[in-house]
């Protein structure tokens, strides 16, 4: 089969395409014939050797596809099953070997592509609105990069919620585009303080969180920007990991609450995942989540997708097409 391989961690030009066996599944394994892939800044961070990729290894951590084979003691899932799943390492390739219990089935009516662009993605803005800070009718939270992949689907579900959404954006376009899914307000960062903005348009409280999937470059002024006992949700760091810190600063702005999630431990269970999974996925095919694809790539052209995403300019989901 054809895969997207790196054997050293660096920029783009690591991502190689290359021939390499089919797998085959072990116990409680399946086989995914893949119709497509989801590029995440999760690959990037792989592809940099900050998410532990044994290398040589095959990058990417979602996808979508049809069922090929099952190895023993597989019994939910059969051949020709229309399957999507993320968390499990190695979906830069025409097949890959997932664990059964990892797969959720592709609602009738909803196409492979728009299936992978609301999983990972979509489960990520499920649990950070739902239980990492369950959002409440009377909050405000500031949301960075409110049109991207995780943005503009966090957008929604906060509105869901009731809570009142700060978008914090790179541009006029993005702005807009957060505006039609529901953002209250917009700041455009590369001319205004978000922090000055974010106390501005709350009366000077502040908002009770901060959804920061930015990292090193917006970690001080997310917590400027947060109200007394508010929760700043590091769930990305798109501009590099922040640097070590003196939890002494959550005192001096006002008891603050710092964390760092992942959607691994918010899906560790079947029953959670599904869950989640059933949630996000009937949202989008009844039409209350929209999902925004941005660009589809072939998967030679990994390379290219990792530089569109890292350039920012993306307004929603990347696409690997196998």
């Amino acid at each position: 089969m054809k895969a997207v391989r790196i054997h050293q961690f660096g920029g783009p030009e690591v991502l190689q395409i290359e021939d390499v066996p089919t797998p085959e599944p072990g116990s409680g394994q399946v086989r995914v014939r893949l119709e497509v892939c989801g590029v995440n800044f999760a690959d990037v961070y792989q592809r940099l050797g900050q998410y532990g990729l044994q290398i040589p290894g095959i990058p990417g951590q979602e996808g979508a596809g049809v069922v090929d084979a099952v190895g023993p003691g597989v019994t939910d899932v059969r051949p020709g099953d229309r399957v999507v799943y993320s968390n499990v390492e190695g979906s830069y390739a025409q097949y890959a070997i997932v664990p059964a219990w990892q797969l959720v089935p592709i609602p009738a009516g909803l196409d492979a592509a728009t299936a992978v662009a609301a999983m990972l993605q979509g489960m990520t803005a499920h649990y950070l609105v739902h239980d990492t800070y369950p959002l409440r009718p009377t909050d405000t939270a500031l949301v960075y990069a409110a049109a991207g992949g995780v943005g503009h689907l966090l957008v929604q579900m906060a509105r869901r919620r009731g809570a009142r959404v700060i978008a914090a954006v790179s541009s006029d376009a993005k702005a807009e585009l957060a505006r039609s899914l529901g953002a209250n307000e917009a700041i455009v960062y590369p001319r205004a303080e978000v922090d000055a903005e974010a106390k501005r348009l709350t009366g000077g409280r502040g908002v009770q969180v901060v959804y920061d999937s930015v990292g090193k470059d917006t970690f001080e002024k997310s917590l400027n920007c947060l109200a007394l006992r508010g929760t700043l949700v590091l769930y990305g760091q798109s501009s590099g990991p922040v640097p070590p810190q003196d939890p002494q600063i959550l005192n001096r702005k006002g008891s603050l609450f710092l964390t760092r999630p992942t959607l691994r431990h918010y899906t560790h269970t079947r029953e959670e995942l599904l869950a989640r999974a059933t949630d996000v996925l009937s949202w989008v095919q009844s039409g209350a989540l929209r999902v925004r694809i941005d660009r589809r790539f072939p998967l030679a052209q990994a390379a290219e997708a990792h530089r569109y995403l890292q350039s920012r300019q993306a307004t929603g989901k990347i696409l690997l097409l196998p």
